[in-house]
């Protein structure tokens, strides 16, 4: 098995509702705000090349909505997921797998792009499988109005209309264990309903794909978490069920949406569970 980090792209988003309740004062020190208080975030995606399988985890929000949209998000920076693929040897026709963890647009967007004519829209990875499971799908094709903004008919209809999308099982159990893809899901509903954590075997490590369960080192400590969440409370337990986990069995943590830091371990401190150590996704792949 090979990993390999998919940059697909930089953008800021507002620190306030990037840590709900939590001052300022506290979370700018780790998470520090421009002038319009908009935080750096990362759409960092991750492939797993596997025998005969490359499945891409998440794809970030993908480059067809107007530039008035993107406007919101202030994108930074020249990396995009055509651009990351190539420069680690790969095309969007190798892709076999992709794997949404959820489906708001900065998390599938790039999973669908305009057909040649723009006219409509197309499947960005022609040969590839998508994966969601049966109670998201319904969650977000059927959105509650404050999440609406978030799923995206363009990102979520051409999927089901292509043929290429299938669900992962979901059981009453909060783990499932070796899934059809090879890795254990952790299944999270605090930020939104079934949530899909990866934690993956790789050599003698367990690296988990923290997608918006934590979506920054920064957001840590358990009171921290974001204003988009649609169970905060819930998120608080869920966040402290995977942080002792991952601390008791020193779990890789693979930060989606950490412009600064790729990987983090953690550890067991006097006030919970804190920051252990960083690594670039080199330090851990190579």
């Amino acid at each position: 098995m090979n990993l390999y980090p998919i940059q697909a792209g930089n953008f800021k988003l507002d620190g306030g509702a990037m840590f709900g309740v939590v001052p300022k004062s506290l979370w700018q020190r780790t998470n520090p705000a421009d002038s319009n208080n908009m935080i750096d975030i990362a759409a960092r995606c991750l492939l797993i090349e596997d025998g005969g399988r490359l499945i891409l985890i998440d794809t970030g929000m993908g480059d067809k909505q107007s530039d008035k949209f993107f406007g919101y998000y202030y994108l930074w920076g020249d990396d995009s997921l055509d651009k990351s693929l190539k420069a680690n040897g790969f095309h969007a026709d190798d892709i076999t797998d992709v794997f949404m963890t959820h489906l708001h647009f900065d998390h599938c967007g790039g999973s669908i792009q305009w057909n040649k004519d723009r006219t409509g829209y197309e499947p960005a990875f022609k040969n590839a499988t998508f994966w969601s499971n049966a109670r998201h799908w319904k969650w977000a094709t059927n959105p509650n109005k404050r999440e609406k903004a978030s799923f995206l008919k363009e990102n979520l209809l051409p999927m089901d209309e292509s043929g290429q999308l299938k669900f992962i099982k979901t059981e009453d159990e909060q783990v499932l264990r070796n899934s059809i893809l090879g890795f254990d899901i952790f299944f999270a509903d605090g930020h939104t309903d079934k949530q899909m954590i990866p934690m993956i075997h790789y050599k003698d490590k367990t690296i988990c794909f923290m997608a918006d369960l934590l979506p920054t080192a920064g957001h840590l400590p358990l009171p921290f978490v974001m204003g988009y969440d649609t169970r905060p409370l819930l998120t608080l337990d869920e966040k402290d069920t995977f942080l002792k986990m991952a601390a008791d069995q020193n779990f890789y943590l693979f930060l989606e949406h950490d412009a600064h830091n790729e990987i983090i371990t953690v550890k067991h401190a006097e006030k919970g569970v804190r920051l252990n150590e960083t690594f670039t996704c080199g330090d851990i792949f190579n």
